[in-house]
């Protein structure tokens, strides 16, 4: 017993100290883990390490979105040159009685509901070509023949509309030019518009369907006439002018019916706004003029003469601020907008 007394106490000392080692490693341990705890909170909040991680991710995300517009969106197209390298010039017309309407609409894959837009540039003018008709479809199927090529070739975007006088009154075709100006803005607010007889045909596409600073006559010369003009100061046929230049003179009046007489009606409404008429060089304004007799119900106007004299006083209430009429239908056929409307009968 006395033996064993002083190992019994050695030990037990020992045990002590090393429960003293052992709870003296524990706080070690916990004092370097809740320091590596502080570092790493202290690094995971500070806000310039942050923000520097986080635009960067930005600055990638950035550039991966503007990577894909650009390849999903085409640049952007230059403006058609002023003069088109597509002109051909003076071309032979031909007017075959075998042609058929699916033949044209095979012939101008391009044209989509009367509309065109080159693909290779941006047109540097809007045109609406308005055409007023009525039982008239062979002489159609000949312009539309000739003309949308010659229109492509020109490397404008526009679009063709047929303005159809529906009944048997006798034919307004300056109401129906109102009615296919005011028809034709609710699609488009097209720049220029290209007032269009059915019958004729242009020879040379040198002669631009744009318009100008001053309203301009695009027929100098037809095939009927000796290629010259029909008399001075004529402004019939085909005409251009721009949105406004028409609106400024209140359009057509609508009080023609029956033939002649609109146009010179038209030219005095210019002349009393100071505008001046311009006209292409005469070799180039050539039409064709497809013959025909004289429609049923497009009468003479015995009234044309009276009616022109009164245009000074009237040509602010008469025109396109009084012009009324009833849309019957709007087809959008391949190669036209086809508009038909109830425009009303003279008054007696």
């Amino acid at each position: 017993m006395g033996f064993c007394s002083p190992v019994f106490k050695f030990l037990r000392r020992g045990k002590y100290f090393v429960l003293l080692l052992l709870s003296l490693s524990v706080l070690a341990w916990i004092a370097t883990f809740k320091g590596e705890m502080v570092k790493s909170f202290q690094v995971s909040s500070a806000p310039t390490q942050t923000l520097v991680k986080g635009d960067s991710l930005r600055e990638k995300f950035s550039s991966f979105t503007a990577a894909t517009i650009r390849l999903s969106t085409p640049p952007p197209k230059a403006d058609c040159p002023l003069e088109s390298p597509l002109l051909q010039g003076a071309l032979q017309l031909t007017f075959e009685s075998s042609l058929k309407l699916k033949d044209v609409e095979s012939e101008n894959k391009g044209v989509s509901e009367g509309e065109y837009e080159p693909s290779d540039c941006t047109a540097r003018q809007n045109v609406a070509i308005l055409i007023p008709h009525r039982s008239r479809e062979r002489h159609l199927l000949y312009l539309l023949h000739h003309l949308h090529p010659f229109l492509q070739r020109q490397q404008i975007h526009y679009a063709i509309y047929v303005i159809q006088q529906a009944g048997d009154a006798t034919f307004n075709r300056a109401k129906l030019l109102n009615v296919g100006y005011m028809e034709a803005l609710k699609d488009y607010s097209w720049d220029c518009f290209i007032f269009h007889d059915v019958d004729l045909v242009p020879e040379n596409d040198h002669n631009l369907y744009i318009c100008d600073k001053q309203p301009k006559h695009l027929v100098v010369g037809r095939n009927a006439t000796g290629y010259k003009l029909h008399y001075k100061g004529y402004f019939g046929g085909v005409s251009a002018m721009t949105r406004e230049q028409f609106l400024q003179v209140n359009g057509f009046s609508n009080t023609y019916w029956g033939w002649g007489g609109e146009d010179d009606d038209l030219r005095k409404r210019i002349e009393l706004q100071k505008m001046k008429i311009m006209r292409p060089p005469a070799d180039i304004a050539r039409y064709t003029m497809v013959f025909h007799k004289r429609d049923s119900g497009n009468e003479i106007n015995k009234d044309r003469m009276k009616l022109l004299g009164r245009t000074q006083q009237v040509w602010r209430k008469d025109g396109l601020n009084s012009c009324s009429y009833k849309t019957l239908s709007l087809e959008r056929m391949p190669l036209y907008v086809n508009v038909t409307v109830d425009i009303g009968k003279p008054q007696s």
